[in-house]
């Protein structure tokens, strides 16, 4: 029982402690090398003077033992979780207890029922151990006992006629001792079972082979009114007046089963669907791979997920994952396993198969089971499911380098379009580890301020004035040189420093546009793009207000750049929030506008003010008839939405011409101005050397 404790509660020390006049004693321990305590330092002193369980998150915190030598000094407790053993005399004896040296934040309602239904199983077997002893005394001792035992006790003779019979055994089976006494003991024997025990007792008494004496075995009883229920029974022997007679210490334990049943479940099932948890299958897959045998392991997510807990909260979401539970096991073997990780995630583990086609069967046969549609009251829902694939032994020789491939293959599957699968590769974990290196040493970057801007000129195209520039994030990198966006800027997206980092680009692009406006360049406008995070915190509209604000830049010398994946992932929050700035007179551009998904739709719901042709449609002199056709649809597009638009990637003389001919307001390329420091550009376009100062990253 300590060990199960320890185990369902993540600690490294649990014990059961009998709780004396002056100390206590450790009667069951794990992770603890002490024999006994002074009952003065003893938390558990606390805990038998309660009714309930005794928490203690941090025992630094707690006046009451803070300077106990207990926490100052080894064991070195912090966190402590008690409840007191009550005897069936309602006499606190005890404790059980659970300690760790680290402190916790909270222990819930859920987590103080466990340990009581915990402490209430260690009294059974404190009490099974209690009449055990007393069974060993005589026979007029045991009777004396047994009148008083909240067990049900009955004596027989050898011809199996009951002798005895104690209150306990009346409220168990429902038969006063008048009517139960001198009955044969058949009267609590299931029917079916009533022969073999009969024949038991009689065998025992003719000096045959003692089977049960002495221990302790769980059995069916039946009731008076004819249900049967499990019971617990110790038999006992011994000889009066020179006769064999026996004596049965019976114990409901239908409840005990409930709790065992419910701790079970607990500690290897999911609650929520049932599958077996994280730990069953981790010890299931390193049973399998440790007996050198072939698995396949497909992890997957559902894709949508989130959307309908949003959309129609956690109820529905939790009948969602229950559907496709069901669905899953229904596509597998009977030998497969099906685990939910937690989440909307679920791992399947098939054996015997190391072959990637066998696998892709199974992923291709889940992805259209969950793809299919599913009423929950009176609401048609729809998910879909992304797979990765790993293989053992081709893959990983452990349980952890299986789960950790089939995870990176899952990646992989998600970030190609979602609704597919795909099988782990090795470059997926040279990917992996270039993301883990980069995303620690954008942690350095960010705090040592690394991060420079550069910045390419726009131009006016008929007569190519300038007319602003687009800000251009560079790593001047202590061992790498100065670095490109392509080298980093996928990884610093998903980092914790994405928002961050995009801050302190607007304030330093908006304090630089300020600087050249003053220098001469009096429309200048400056060109920043957004990233995923700065949208998703929340704030946009009220950041770039003030940023402008604190740099004094007009807000019509800023122009925010838009993609269309922060368009697409972001859509109703990104839409008020950029219909707040246009209001205000911010600049709003469509990036690579034609390259991606984008519906038209989108230019009337958006604030937009400028479309960028991307700069795969302008190189090559815009020989491609496709290409051709691409641009002057975008600039019609620009002309009857009443957007500018503006050319990207312009090298030649001739591009230029030909998009000046067709139209396009505004261009920018090599042929203007490659991207540049701010002194460059200064120099460059006659503004001067003067560059606004740097802005700190960390302002």
């Amino acid at each position: 029982m300590v060990n199960l404790a320890a185990r369902l509660f993540d600690v490294p020390t649990a014990f059961v402690s009998l709780v004396h006049r002056n100390h206590q004693v450790f009667h069951a321990k794990i992770g603890l090398d002490l024999c006994e305590t002074s009952r003065e330092v003893a938390f558990c002193s606390h805990t038998i003077a309660q009714r309930d369980a005794v928490i203690i998150l941090d025992a630094t915190l707690d006046p009451r033992f803070n300077e106990n030598p207990l926490v100052t000094g080894p064991p070195y407790i912090r966190f402590y979780a008690g409840t007191p053993l009550h005897a069936p005399s309602d006499h606190a004896v005890g404790t059980l207890c659970l300690v760790d040296t680290r402190p916790r934040n909270s222990f819930s309602d859920a987590d103080r029922a466990i340990l009581r239904i915990l402490a209430d199983l260690v009294l059974d077997l404190m009490e099974l151990r209690r009449v055990e002893v007393a069974e060993q005394a005589s026979r007029a001792r045991f009777v004396q006992i047994a009148s008083t035992s909240p067990d049900g006790i009955v004596c027989a003779d050898a011809a199996g006629h009951i002798t005895f019979w104690n209150d306990a055994a009346e409220r168990l089976f429902g038969y006063s001792a008048a009517e139960a006494i001198g009955q044969s003991i058949d009267l609590v024997v299931p029917e079916r079972m009533r022969r073999g025990h009969d024949g038991g007792l009689h065998r025992i008494a003719a000096g045959g082979e003692p089977r049960l004496l002495g221990k302790t075995v769980e059995l069916p009883a039946r009731h008076r009114g004819g249900t049967e229920f499990p019971i617990e029974l110790s038999l006992s022997r011994w000889e009066d007046q020179g006769q064999p007679a026996f004596g049965a210490r019976i114990r409901d334990i239908r409840e005990r089963r409930a709790n065992e049943e419910r701790l079970f479940r607990l500690a290897h099932l999911d609650p929520l669907t049932e599958l077996p948890n994280r730990a069953v299958l981790r010890e299931r897959l390193t049973e399998i791979v440790g007996a050198a045998r072939a698995v396949s392991v497909l992890m997957f997510d559902l894709d949508g997920f989130k959307e309908i807990n949003d959309s129609h909260g956690h109820a529905v979401g939790d009948a969602a994952l229950r559907a496709m539970a069901a669905r899953l096991l229904a596509c597998v073997r009977s030998i497969d396993t099906v685990s939910r990780l937690g989440g909307d995630e679920f791992v399947v583990i098939m054996p015997d198969i190391g072959d990637p086609l066998c696998a892709a069967t199974l992923a291709e046969a889940i992805i259209t089971a969950v793809a299919k549609p599913f009423d929950h009251e009176g609401q048609t829902l729809r998910l879909s499911t992304s797979v990765g694939i790993a293989l053992a032994p081709a893959h990983g020789e452990n349980a952890d380098n299986l789960l950790s491939c089939a995870d990176l293959a899952l990646y992989k599957a998600k970030s190609e379009g979602r609704h597919c699968y795909r099988v782990f590769t090795p470059l997926l974990r040279e990917q992996a580890q270039r993301t883990h290196v980069l995303r620690d040493e954008l942690g350095r970057a960010f705090e040592n301020e690394e991060f420079v801007l550069f910045y390419q000129p726009q131009v006016r195209m008929r007569d190519g004035t300038l007319t602003g520039a687009e800000a251009l994030i560079r790593w001047q990198h202590p061992e790498r040189g100065l670095l490109a966006p392509a080298a980093f800027l996928d990884v610093l997206d998903r980092s914790r420093y994405a928002a961050e980092v995009g801050d302190w680009v607007l304030r330093a692009a908006c304090r630089q546009a300020l600087a050249w406006r003053a220098a001469g360049a009096s429309r200048f406008r400056i060109g920043v793009n957004l990233c995923g995070a700065q949208v998703q915190r929340g704030d946009l509209a009220e950041t770039v207000e003030t940023v402008l604000a604190e740099s004094g830049l007009p807000a019509d010398g800023l122009e925010l750049e838009i993609t269309e994946n922060i368009v697409l992932r972001h859509d109703t929050q990104l839409v008020v929030a950029l219909r707040s700035l246009r209001e205000a007179g911010v600049g709003i551009a469509f990036d690579d506008y034609g390259t991606g998904y984008a519906s038209l739709s989108l230019l009337k719901r958006f604030p937009l003010t400028r479309l960028k042709i991307d700069r795969s449609f302008i190189s090559g002199k815009l020989t491609s008839h496709q290409d051709v056709t691409i641009v002057r649809a975008i600039l019609q597009l620009g002309h009857g939405f009443k957007l500018a638009v503006i050319a990207e990637g312009i090298e030649t003389e001739a591009e230029y011409a030909a998009l000046r001919a067709k139209g396009c307001q505004e261009g920018q390329g090599y042929l203007f101005g490659r991207p540049m420091p701010p002194d460059i550009f200064a120099s460059t376009f006659g503004l001067g050397v003067r560059a606004e100062p740097p802005v700190a990253l960390l302002a």
